[in-house]
């Protein structure tokens, strides 16, 4: 009965004439305030102007976030630590813990014995900054980079940190960062979607960690927002090609007639999902033709291929994603999310974060040197890391050539690079044994902040209201690390 009362409500003469009149002043209001207000529609990510954003100017226009799923060690790989190496197998002392929480995985041991890495580091480039041997083509470009040491966060455990990372909630439900740029600033192309999605699997430990669509979902901003996963194999967005035996004419006139019955829904229940799914329909058919030269790194010359690597040949690897992230903000795509598993080392830590180093340090330095020598380093951020760090003391036995290490968000180190950042600049710093911050922490939620600072948001006033609270990524906390923004 109540979605027969909307309906007669919907149909009510006072009603409808009240609208109008409403509607009719507004128009002419906003047309004398903002000539350009008839470009406004529901659609933000057509026409942000609505949100008045950006605030002020920005220093990046697109994010490639290359997200590192499973928490890679900080201390094999940036985060150098000799004390360790020196005080190997010893029991880490209650002073450093001071009662910290644990998993599940680590509680019931006895002891905890502390392990520095089996891997060389050494410092390069004249920022001098510490990188191991596992990453040699990272520490050939480190003066590209801007390093935060100090990274932290309450989640200790995978699900609750990635969504935390992603979203700004450990709670499933709210829109991912790629949703919120995407509903805030909009698009930069009218053929690809403002917001798409890239997963590979490492062979560090490919059977690890599952993600999950969610983290790149909408949560309660339009459909329209949410990320399109680009898949690796012949069809690479799902449900895009016409079937057989239909015309691209024939889908256009099919379109047209969709539309019309959707305009008609709309016009009579005020539906705004509806105008969204008429824009997806018109953004997948532009993109029938779009995705395919994005896709084809044919036209892609040796030397390129060469500074990836061989593996960006193979559909769905890393390295190919991280060709193809170059590609689609090449083509003005505001926000490229990679996911690459496998940085979950609990055990057999030595052998399997080699492999799952090898599989990314190529590539990352390629990604980062191909966009400066293009030209799109300067206002494209790429942000590298993962949802937590790894233990200082072993998970399991120690023996002479092998250990593990357990979760830790105490503190853990990421990198970006362009779009505003500090190149050579190392940020944060932890204690001699990798466990606690010592100076200069970075939370999530700052993190959040100062990569939306960077595109022009102010994140404390970049909200969306929704079951009578008003949202947004940061949640109630955050604030803008500027000693990193140039």
């Amino acid at each position: 009965m109540e979605e027969i009362s909307k309906h007669f409500l919907n149909n009510n003469r006072r009603h409808f004439l009240k609208k109008m009149g409403l509607g009719i002043g507004g128009l002419a209001a906003a047309s004398l305030l903002d000539p350009f207000s008839s470009l406004a529609t529901e659609n933000t990510a057509i026409n942000p102007s609505a949100l008045n954003l950006p605030h002020f100017a920005p220093k990046a226009k697109r994010v490639i976030y290359l997200f590192q799923s499973g928490g890679p060690s900080q201390l094999e790989l940036f985060d150098y630590k000799p004390l360790l190496n020196k005080m190997r197998g010893q029991d880490l002392p209650e002073s450093v813990r001071n009662g910290q929480r644990l998993t599940g995985m680590t509680s019931g041991q006895d002891k905890f014995p502390l392990v520095g890495s089996n891997f060389k580091f050494d410092q390069y480039g004249e920022s001098r900054a510490w990188v191991s041997n596992l990453m040699p083509y990272t520490a050939k470009v480190v003066d590209e980079l801007c390093f935060i040491k100090s990274m932290n966060t309450e989640a200790i455990n995978h699900d609750p940190a990635i969504t935390f990372f992603q979203t700004g909630s450990q709670q499933a439900g709210r829109p991912s960062m790629g949703s919120w740029m995407s509903y805030g600033l909009g698009s930069l192309n009218e053929n690809l979607p403002t917001f798409t999605v890239l997963l590979s699997r490492g062979t560090g430990r490919p059977f690890s960690q599952p993600l999950y669509s969610r983290l790149w979902g909408n949560g309660f901003l339009s459909s329209l927002h949410q990320g399109v996963q680009f898949r690796s194999g012949k069809d690479p967005v799902l449900y895009l090609k016409d079937p057989d035996g239909m015309s691209r004419n024939d889908r256009r006139q099919m379109l047209d007639y969709i539309n019309k019955l959707n305009e008609k829904q709309e016009a009579e229940f005020g539906d705004p999902e509806i105008n969204s799914r008429i824009a997806q329909y018109e953004m997948a058919y532009r993109m029938q033709t779009s995705v395919p030269d994005t896709m084809n790194i044919e036209d892609e010359p040796e030397h390129i291929i060469q500074m990836y690597g061989m593996d960006s040949l193979v559909p769905g690897t890393y390295a190919a994603n991280c060709l193809l992230a170059r590609r689609m903000v090449e083509r003005d795509v505001r926000f490229v999310q990679l996911y690459h598993m496998g940085w979950d080392q609990h055990f057999n830590l030595p052998s399997q974060i080699e492999k799952q180093a090898k599989d990314i340090d190529q590539a990352t330095a390629a990604l980062i040197m191909d966009l400066k020598q293009r030209g799109l380093l300067e206002d494209t951020l790429v942000v590298w890391g993962g949802e937590f760090g790894r233990t200082n003391y072993s998970q399991g036995v120690l023996t002479d050539t092998d250990y593990g290490r357990d979760h830790h968000p105490k503190c853990f180190t990421m990198f970006m690079a362009g779009g505003g950042v500090k190149p050579g600049f190392t940020y944060g710093e932890t204690d001699d044994f990798g466990y606690n911050i010592v100076k200069d922490p970075v939370h999530v939620h700052d993190l959040q902040a100062t990569i939306m600072h960077l595109m022009g948001i102010d994140h404390t006033k970049f909200t969306y209201k929704h079951q009578g609270r008003r949202f947004r990524l940061t949640d109630v906390s955050g604030h803008v690390v500027n000693d990193l923004i140039t």
